[in-house]
């Protein structure tokens, strides 16, 4: 295909993060290509992506074979695909599995004209950009759809301009100009993740436990978050950067929805765990194939997964043991190191058997070993896995009191005379941590209180000025 056949503004890629086309509704006609060394395809998820992202799909081409270097499918069935894409008048080719720069490029010259490849990373990202609504979402996927462009960029202006040094200089600018992006967009997001991280020592001050929960889209997130919050039916949404929290700062509810990507913008809410405050984050849901150097673009939400006094690994159960497996491995080793412990949570587990729940305990177990072999510190930091149904609620209670067991925990007995200020601290130590008891007599007050370290330490400082 020649220069005269693309737009001078977007290549054939269509990866410019500025293109809105599939983010409506009717995105159009797609077709579905798939590609597994092993077995035939399973196209179920592809394509329950494509229809959350608004397109109609309307066929597939699939092979069993290994990765062709050129177009990811084989020869003929890129020629297939070509007729078919075709015939059946689609707007876009959807390839299930991540293709190379050169293997798009190739399908863009191979494809008739107007028709579009996007592979499997290029259409998360145009999902997740749908659903941002935070300023830290919506620079972390524009960080990642710039990286994405960037090296297809390059490839079609290898290909097209190898000869031609006007339009070479030319679209050598375009690439210094997405490069300059990225580093506007690489500052923006620090300033970002250095408000957060700021907000949320200023919550630990105000005696406020952080507990993420991660995993896997779909995998239950949302549905525990719901359970082991206060019912109060209030959410904290984009807390995580904004203000202290306040009871200005909740206005909606968290719903369930069983749709992908559904909180890629982190949903915070309040619960009580044994006596302690809790600000309990549901993260961005991972996705299969989506690689490392995309999720790399979304280190301001894995940084909450990192800081978090506790971690809940969110796993469904419903999955096979390889698939638990592979799953618990890509999220951690992405996560790659935590400030506090990680409970993996067996979530659905109310559909198995003993046996069927011993077989993803073993697969949870052999994931933590691959990842100490391979050098990942969070697998040191990973616990008993709790087995639980968020949709019934069984199970939840235990892990209630496995988070209370691990956040971290400081005691004291302040003895102190029974004034007006001493009524005060006592209010203060309410409202920050746990008074377990109150002991009123001729002497004074003695009040066992526990908490956070650095509130507990606060508290003793407060009672030594009454003192």
């Amino acid at each position: 295909m020649s220069r005269d056949d693309r737009s001078d503004d977007e290549p054939r890629t269509g990866s410019d993060p500025d293109d809105d086309r599939t983010h409506r509704p009717d995105a159009g006609r797609a077709l579905i290509a798939a590609r597994d060394a092993d077995a035939r395809p399973d196209t179920d998820e592809i394509r329950e992506l494509a229809r959350a992202a608004g397109y109609e799909v309307v066929g597939e081409v699939t092979q069993r074979r290994r990765e062709d270097p050129t177009y990811g499918l084989g020869r003929g069935k890129a020629e297939e695909l070509m007729r078919r894409a075709s015939t059946e008048a689609v707007d876009v080719v959807i390839y299930d599995g991540e293709l190379s720069p050169g293997q798009t490029a190739s399908l863009s010259d191979l494809l008739p004209d107007g028709v579009e490849p996007i592979d499997r990373t290029r259409l998360v990202l145009d999902l997740f950009a749908e659903g941002t609504g935070s300023r830290a979402a919506e620079l972390q996927v524009e960080l990642a759809r710039l990286r994405y462009l960037k090296p297809r960029l390059q490839e079609l202006i290898a290909r097209d301009y190898a000869t031609d040094l006007q339009h070479q200089n030319e679209d050598d600018r375009r690439v210094v100009d997405v490069e300059r992006r990225i580093d506007d967009v690489r500052r923006a997001l620090d300033e970002v993740t250095e408000t957060r991280s700021e907000r949320r020592e200023q919550r630990r001050r105000e005696g406020f436990d952080a507990v993420a929960l991660t995993g896997y889209a779909n995998s239950g997130k949302s549905a525990l978050l719901r359970r082991l919050a206060d019912d109060i039916d209030e959410t904290v949404t984009d807390a995580d950067i904004d203000e202290t929290v306040t009871d200005a700062d909740i206005d909606e509810t968290v719903t369930a929805a069983d749709r992908p990507f559904e909180t890629l913008d982190v949903t915070t809410r309040r619960a009580t765990l044994g006596g302690r405050r809790a600000l309990v984050t549901d993260t961005v849901g991972f996705v299969d194939a989506l690689p490392h150097r995309s999720v790399r673009s979304f280190g301001a939400t894995i940084d909450a997964i990192r800081d978090a006094d506790v971690t809940l690994l969110v796993i469904d159960a419903a999955d096979d043991p390889e698939t638990v497996r592979d799953r618990v491995r890509t999220v951690l080793s992405a996560v790659e190191a935590t400030d506090g412990p990680v409970i993996p949570v067996l979530n659905k587990a109310d559909l198995l058997d003993d046996r069927g729940l011993g077989a993803r305990r073993e697969a949870l177990t052999t994931a933590t070993e691959d990842l100490a072999a391979e050098g990942y510190a969070v697998a040191e930091a990973l616990e008993a896995p709790v087995p639980a149904s968020a949709r019934s609620g069984e199970g939840v209670d235990p892990i209630r009191d496995a988070v209370r067991e691990a956040l971290p925990t400081a005691e004291t007995t302040l003895r102190l005379p029974n004034s007006g200020e001493t009524q005060s601290l006592l209010s203060w130590a309410y409202d920050r941590g746990e008074v377990r008891e109150v002991d009123y007599g001729p002497d004074g007050v003695a009040i066992d209180f526990a908490g956070r370290p650095s509130v507990v330490a606060e508290a003793e400082r407060r009672a030594a000025e009454i003192d």
